[in-house]
């Protein structure tokens, strides 16, 4: 059986902490002693230890990693409000559990209720007699709450489906990720990452022309024939666009 990445089973996305082991590290890029140094102000040791095992199982914070190289970057550039939903497209590249549940997402229309019991019948769907009810129904809880830090469902008893905010620099990410993974052309919209934006694929395309115009991205659609690349963007950035 193959063994499931996720850190779903005790943690959400953890957005709070990874904010602020961020804005402790941002120029230094010393995010291992971010996490010694405990900036995330953890009470015991084995909180310390359990947060940064998290994390780095999560966010990697490698600055070797072409990957981390990237979010990095675009967690200088983007605002405040656009943060959380760079860190969740990153987490649910990583973690398997908050992946399977993109199908709550896309089934509950904005303004409907994605009640936890969704997210338990996805665990169900995924991992049949995996888990025992309570432990499925706390990580079907953590899963919503990482959500809810990203923007897609709000209220803290209903659950109400959202629709975030995803601006270019969002969709960029997106888009940069998917393509650093190994997807090219019409294949960037049905990656894992840019589905997450939960938005039609012609909303996709007006955000890829809105990045090209401001010379993020290199964008052409043409004859059902979709080309994007990032020379630019990468250079800039400093990676040579292969993960490995």
């Amino acid at each position: 059986m193959k063994k499931i990445k996720t850190i779903h089973t005790s943690r959400t996305i953890m957005y709070a902490e990874l904010e602020q082991v961020m804005a402790y590290s941002i120029d230094s890029k010393k995010f291992t002693e971010a996490l010694v140094q405990n900036v995330t102000g953890k009470k015991s040791s084995s909180g310390v230890v359990k947060t940064a095992r998290y994390l780095k199982q999560l966010y990697g914070l490698n600055i070797q990693d072409p990957l981390f190289v990237a979010f990095h970057y675009f967690w200088k550039e983007t605002d405040a409000h656009e943060k959380p939903l760079i860190a969740f497209l990153y987490a649910v590249q990583q973690d398997d559990l908050l992946a399977e549940s993109l199908e709550v997402l896309q089934k509950v229309k904005p303004g409907e209720k994605a009640a936890i019991e969704l997210f338990e019948k996805i665990i169900e769907k995924y991992h049949p007699n995996q888990y025992s009810a309570n432990t499925s129904r706390s990580m079907a809880q953590n899963i919503a709450s990482s959500w809810k830090q990203a923007g897609f469902i709000e209220g803290k008893v209903k659950n109400i489906r959202t629709e975030p905010v995803i601006t270019y620099r969002v969709a960029c990410f997106a888009f940069l990720m998917a393509y650093l993974y190994g997807n090219r052309g019409d294949y960037i919209w049905s990656s894992i990452v840019v589905k997450t934006l939960c938005l039609p694929e012609s909303k996709l395309r007006e955000l890829a022309m809105e990045c090209a115009k401001r010379d993020l991205i290199q964008y052409q659609y043409a004859g059902s024939v979709t080309a994007i690349s990032f020379t630019k963007l990468l250079s800039k950035i400093g990676i040579d666009g292969n993960k490995n």
